[in-house]
């Protein structure tokens, strides 16, 4: 039964919330299945001849190649992770040979093990011993939730070389954080002002810090902690190894490489400029009384799908409206309590809820690696945010698509923000929300192209 027929999506008429796609077919077109269907005819279709003159592919680099701890390969392996991503592959041997690292790579590519399992290494072959207050590995994020997720994804690699990991951050409790640093820890994974307030209060001393990751610097800059990250980076030795990831290396960032780097190793891969292939990126034009039915029915898709509104008001509201129409959804902001949004991801992680809807702030913590689909209810603000919103989907080599709603009125500015932000998008103009031809969506009298 397609989604556009089923009764639970059909919305009062005064309704105007949100809105998404309006089958299972066009979302399948919108998924890019179909284009992959016919690269695997392609595929299939090259004679064996030409098959025979193909070079045959160079040898395949595995984790153990790379010069890791063997605890730490034979950790990965029972994970069932032996070949390392392109930027992992990359970066792990500098970052091990203690040269500063300067990565660019789009949020999903990889970064966390291009940083973590080269200082967990390093940290664990120094002489001596961690001192209480004073850790050797630091890594700071933009967000709570992202450092919770650092650290969990490090956490088991860090126990094999028997180092204790701590998350400093905010919402949490400060003398939990206070009490594991007075016991010693070493790598802390933290957020700046929660670690500035530390620093002040003297319960944390990084003049004895080995190795130093910015993770997401361009979002700690957009977050306005530039003034905190560079009060915590002068605290930290000149003579240790400094290692920062970033999807975009503009202004703010280019002037943190060149005071806090020394000589950096530069590393560029899977960059946010439009270069994701697995990654579809599409604009349907929709007419206003059409945007909460096709919003219920893009959310109603099987798989895991985050939507992105402007507001806190706007978020809960969509929510709602999803919730009503049958779809497992909820609300993610700043204006839930730490608690809250930690409960709301992790149902999302688990499978509890199919859907998040969520502001830009707030999904700058959502590192989920199978989310297959993105819809802006709400276009972004900019190209910058755009891309941060793209980035939850096709994650960790996984494909994935991007659907924008747009009114008519907002068209020229979308168009624009897409070209500033190096994306390839499709655009349709929906005449109708529920019209059977819409239903079908591929080359229907009532989806048009948009000329260029």
């Amino acid at each position: 039964m397609s989604l556009v027929d089923d009764a639970r999506f059909a919305m009062p008429a005064n309704e105007s919330a949100a809105d998404v796609p309006t089958s299972e077919t066009e979302l399948t077109e919108l998924a890019g299945l179909d284009d992959f269907t016919d690269e695997i005819d392609a595929v299939e279709a090259v004679d064996t001849d030409e098959a025979d003159d193909v070079e045959p592919a160079e040898p395949t680099v595995t984790f153990a190649d790379l010069g890791l701890h063997d605890d730490v390969v034979r950790a990965l392996a029972k994970r069932g992770v032996t070949t390392p991503f392109p930027i992992q592959a990359a970066t792990i041997p500098d970052a091990l040979a203690g040269k500063d690292v300067l990565g660019r790579g789009r949020t999903g590519s990889g970064k966390t093990l291009s940083f973590g399992l080269p200082l967990l290494t390093r940290i664990a072959g120094a002489e001596g011993r961690t001192k209480p207050k004073h850790p050797r590995g630091l890594i700071l994020v933009p967000t709570r939730e992202l450092a919770m997720q650092v650290a969990d994804a490090l956490e088991p690699f860090g126990s094999v070389l028997g180092l204790k990991l701590k998350v400093v951050c905010g919402g949490t409790s400060m003398s939990n954080q206070i009490y594991a640093l007075e016991r010693g820890v070493d790598v802390l994974v933290a957020t700046p002002g929660r670690l500035r307030d530390l620093i002040n209060r003297n319960t944390a001393k990084l003049d004895e810090v080995m190795v130093t990751v910015l993770d997401e610097a361009d979002q700690m800059a957009d977050m306005g902690f530039l003034p905190e990250v560079t009060e915590i980076l002068d605290k930290v030795p000149s003579g240790g190894q400094s290692l920062l990831f970033s999807a975009t290396l503009e202004n703010e960032i280019d002037s943190l490489v060149k005071r806090y780097l020394k000589n950096p190793v530069t590393h560029e891969v899977d960059a946010a400029q439009g270069a994701v292939t697995t990654m579809s990126h599409h604009i349907l034009v929709v007419k206003p009384k059409d945007k909460a039915p096709i919003t219920n029915a893009i959310a109603a898709r099987k798989g895991r799908t985050i939507i992105f509104v402007r507001t806190q008001m706007g978020a809960d509201r969509v929510a709602e409206q999803l919730i009503e129409a049958g779809v497992k959804a909820d609300a993610l902001h700043g204006g839930m309590t730490q608690g809250a949004r930690t409960r709301v991801l992790g149902d999302f992680k688990d499978g509890y809820l199919n859907v998040v809807v969520a502001t830009d702030v707030a999904a700058r913590g959502i590192h989920v690696d199978d989310i297959d689909l993105v819809l802006n209810v709400d276009p972004a603000g900019d190209h910058k945010d755009y891309l941060h919103r793209s980035g939850r989907t096709a994650r960790a080599g996984r494909s994935g698509a991007v659907v924008t709603l747009v009114l008519p009125h907002q068209r020229r500015g979308v168009f624009r923000l897409m070209e500033d932000a190096g994306v390839d998008a499709s655009r349709h103009i929906l005449d109708h929300a529920f019209d059977a031809e819409v239903a079908r969506i591929t080359g229907a009298r009532s989806l048009v192209e948009v000329q260029a």
